[in-house]
């Protein structure tokens, strides 16, 4: 996969990779804090061939440009849509990993005329409430500066997982995440921190899938639950002995579970729309 970039007309210029068919249904990955497109590079080609899956990196992770400001999940939301419009693409599935989990919520709140399907791994509704989150920020984060240290985002990363990721495979992700400056790891994590989603996600109708791994120490079970139980028909795999990135531990898996997903509970509801509008 080469990867590209898109001008938005906000002046954001978004990184992207696809894979598939370029006229299949749309199903955008959002990474989490603070990787960039390349969370899904291992997941994406087990995907049917016949979906249009991308990833972009976030403004300022990854190749996206770094602005001074806009890290909100709601201004990464907004991003979504403009990515979006300039693709061409009126609707798709959204799938999240962590804090692109919070970015697909807060999307599908937002422009939910725009989401087919919502995808969440490792899913949080943001840190405003969440204990583990706050002392990450008075920790570490709060206070970090360039240039970060590497031995600390190996440390962070490797906490994610409970399984081996592929070989190498935290190493690109290390690489990934010290593109980002230190102001921009600031910023995106205080975004999260302003952020609690729990009281809107009854109002999301999006057919749901929800993915966790049980040995997951940042999004517990609790959460889980509370987003089956609030978003209508959501459905909630819990994978065993997978940490808060199964993506990386299991991606043939992840993309099995989010492909029968998308053709059970997605792809026929989009069908019979299209359909009803001809």
């Amino acid at each position: 996969m080469t990867p590209r970039t898109i001008a938005l007309p906000s002046g954001v210029t978004l990184e992207y990779v696809e894979h598939g068919d370029p006229h299949g249904l749309p199903v955008v990955c959002l990474h989490g804090w603070p990787d960039s497109w390349r969370s899904y590079e291992t997941m994406l080609p087990h995907l049917p061939a016949r979906l249009r899956a991308i990833a972009p990196s976030h403004r300022g992770f990854g190749g996206s440009s770094r602005l001074a400001t806009g890290y909100r999940p709601a201004d990464l939301a907004a991003d979504l849509r403009a990515f979006m419009d300039a693709l061409g693409i009126l609707r798709a599935v959204v799938v999240g990993h962590s804090m692109g989990s919070i970015v697909a919520l807060r999307f599908a709140v937002d422009f939910p005329e725009r989401v087919a399907g919502l995808g969440l791994i490792g899913a949080l509704t943001g840190l405003r409430d969440h204990a583990v989150g706050r002392e990450l920020w008075e920790q570490a984060v709060r206070d970090l500066a360039d240039p970060i240290d590497p031995g600390f985002v190996r440390d962070f990363q490797e906490s994610t997982l409970a399984l081996p990721a592929p070989a190498g495979f935290v190493d690109t992700i290390v690489a990934e995440s010290l593109k980002a400056p230190a102001r921009v790891w600031r910023a995106a994590f205080e975004g999260m921190l302003g952020e609690e989603l729990g009281g809107a996600l009854g109002g999301i109708a999006a057919p749901t899938f929800i993915m966790w791994g049980d040995q997951d120490g940042l999004a517990d079970r609790e959460i889980q639950e509370r987003l089956a139980s609030r978003i209508a028909g959501a459905k909630l795999v819990i994978y065993r002995g997978c940490g808060h990135s199964p993506q990386w531990e299991r991606p043939d898996r992840i993309a099995a579970d989010l492909a029968a997903f998308i053709a059970a509970d997605v792809a026929e509801g989009v069908s019979r729309r299209t359909r009803s509008a001809a």
